[in-house]
């Protein structure tokens, strides 16, 4: 991607949507390999349990923790490759200048309000899981059940930050500056 000096500090914050869109990918890219690993444990428990007639309740939930990681630190990723689903009705027949300003008006009416309140809601029940150091409920569980639940404030956080990158892109590409959203291939923050 190209960086022509700008008056104003647009480049500057085009390098700080870039460092967010790596970072945020960096985490997505680490998350996508959870999907082998709970392929890997769920044939392990089948196996074990089916060959062997062993069982194991850490196994099956770490099955479901990654699943959970794996979602959690993947919207955000998603969302920097233009990967969720829209309900089109206009939006496709829209220009690209029309695209922009409907993603930076939904970034900043609904995108991160609902990430700020998420956040807000979910402060104290996470702090209260980490206050109890809350363990699984199961016999043989695993015990750090306040990491997993430390998502639900994670989850808002990356996503927000995603947002926050897009909307600069989408603001800067309304100003003038073309070089500030991705090519036709949806990929953003190619550095």
């Amino acid at each position: 991607m190209t960086n022509h000096p700008r008056p104003g500090g647009r480049t500057r914050l085009l390098v700080l949507a870039d460092r967010i869109d790596a970072v945020v990918r960096q985490i997505g890219e680490w998350a996508t390999w959870l999907s082998l690993g709970m392929v890997l444990v769920t044939f392990a428990v089948v196996v074990l349990r089916y060959a062997f007639d062993i069982g194991s309740i850490a196994l099956q939930e770490s099955v479901t923790y990654m699943h959970a990681v794996l979602f959690m630190l993947g919207i955000a990723y998603t969302l920097g490759r233009n990967g969720h689903v829209r309900v089109d009705i206009l939006y496709e027949r829209l220009s690209r200048r029309g695209r922009a300003r409907v993603d930076l008006i939904g970034t900043l009416l609904l995108l991160i309000p609902v990430c700020i309140l998420i956040i807000w809601l979910g402060w104290a029940y996470v702090a209260e899981s980490w206050r109890v150091q809350e363990a699984s409920r199961e016999t043989g569980g695993l015990p750090a059940v306040y990491l997993l639940k430390s998502l639900i404030l994670i989850m808002p956080v990356l996503l927000l930050a995603q947002g926050l990158s897009n909307a600069v892109r989408n603001w800067l590409f309304l100003a003038g500056m073309d070089e500030a959203l991705p090519s036709v291939d949806g990929e953003i923050g190619r550095a």
